[in-house]
């Protein structure tokens, strides 16, 4: 069991305000040093095939000039992997991606799509990117992952996030099973989708996952205390959730 849970931090949307008035302001690599200073662990961005928020040139600044990992999601598109080839981040999670979606709508579609995906991830895989497959909490999913050789996969958190009450418990049932399943076939297990601070602390105490990207809710919550306040406590909150499996709280 991992003592210590890493903090990705996607600053897609710092990308995103910049795009909506144009120019250079705010910077997304500005975001990824503050973010490396506040105790993130690593830098996630979604390069989309529209452009949204990330640009091409925001990838080459970060793989340039940040010390962190980078996490690139991509669709699993010639063009992407022809990036992703030609920059090596540190890892490629695969996401499922559609034009008209403002945001990651649900996880992968693993199985129907196991012949585009498989040479995609070898291709990766052999230049040393390590790939994730960004997935719903779902046992088919998981053996398509591991068919496929992904050696990581990201469990979609959104449906957990939006839903209450006995909803909710059911979803993080459903999490919590993914979770053990994935790690039993020895792969890497990872979270992300629409965690904040409310709803961070039962996934972060998820034995099995080693990773949590978080990114809207961080930039979101960075608009009134700023974004080294907002990481620090997100930091903080994952660190204790973790600490109430193996046994000692964090300051």
């Amino acid at each position: 069991m991992p003592e210590i849970l890493r903090l990705g931090v996607n600053i897609d949307h710092v990308a995103t305000i910049r795009n909506a008035r144009g120019g250079h302001h705010p910077d997304p690599l500005r975001a990824a040093h503050l973010a490396a200073k506040a105790g993130a662990d690593g830098i996630t961005a979604h390069l989309r095939e529209d452009r949204r928020h990330m640009t091409d040139t925001d990838i080459e600044s970060l793989i340039a000039e940040i010390n962190l990992p980078l996490n690139l999601e991509m669709a699993a598109t010639d063009e992407m992997l022809k990036i992703a080839l030609k920059h090596r981040p540190h890892a490629a999670c695969i996401v499922p991606e559609k034009r008209q979606e403002r945001t990651t709508e649900g996880g992968l579609d693993a199985i129907g799509t196991q012949n585009n995906l498989m040479p995609i991830i070898r291709s990766l895989t052999e230049r040393g990117i390590r790939v994730s497959l960004f997935i719903e909490a779902d046992i088919e999913q998981i053996d398509a992952a591991k068919n496929l050789g992904a050696p990581v996969v990201e469990i979609h958190t959104g449906a957990y996030c939006d839903a209450s009450g006995i909803l909710r418990r059911q979803e993080l049932s459903r999490i919590k099973k993914a979770a053990s399943y994935a790690a039993d076939l020895n792969i890497e297990v990872h979270a992300g989708h629409g965690l904040g601070f409310d709803t961070v602390g039962e996934v972060a105490e998820i034995p099995q996952f080693t990773e949590l990207n978080i990114g809207h809710f961080l930039i979101g919550e960075a608009i009134f205390g700023g974004l080294d306040s907002s990481i620090r406590r997100m930091r903080s909150l994952m660190d204790n959730a973790r600490a109430t499996v193996t046994g000692e709280r964090s300051a």
